[in-house]
């Protein structure tokens, strides 16, 4: 064979390597759910500004005696403009947010964890003999005064 042509063939054989190691890694079930877990977020992120920007703060302007809009809220400090309305609006947005996480991973994941753990002592294998006679040695044991000898 020609010295090229082997260079070649190896040069295929660590392309379809590295291409068979990415298919592995990218396919691999973190990365799959990490990718969902994104797209998942995003998409609830921005329902949650939807509802910060069109529901609540436009409530919130409702409540406030004034003219303009919560987005038209800003002080004057020597000429120049701060709007403070946009940002209550981005912290409002971050509290819903925090809050959801909070609830879903804090409590829901919590609750889930704790009932797996349950199951998992509920499901404890019965012991075996050797289990049992060495429980009972070790009941035995305990149950010794400090200077008390028992014959077997």
């Amino acid at each position: 064979m020609k010295p090229l042509e082997t260079e070649v063939r190896e040069a295929g054989k660590k392309a379809y390597s590295f291409l068979d190691e990415f298919r592995r890694f990218a396919f691999k079930g973190n990365v799959v759910d990490l990718a969902v877990g994104v797209v998942i977020g995003t998409a609830f992120g921005k329902i949650v500004d939807s509802l910060v920007k069109n529901v609540l703060m436009p409530l919130v302007s409702v409540l406030v005696p004034g003219e303009v809009s919560y987005v038209q809220w800003k002080w004057v400090i020597n000429g120049k403009e701060v709007p403070y309305g946009l940002f209550l609006g981005e912290v409002v947005n971050f509290l819903i947010v925090a809050l959801a996480v909070f609830v879903f991973i804090v409590k829901f994941v919590g609750w889930l964890t704790r009932l797996r753990q349950k199951e998992e002592v509920a499901a404890a294998p019965p012991l075996t003999k050797d289990q049992e006679l060495l429980t009972e040695i070790r009941d035995l044991l305990k149950s010794q005064q400090p200077g008390q000898r028992t014959t077997v």
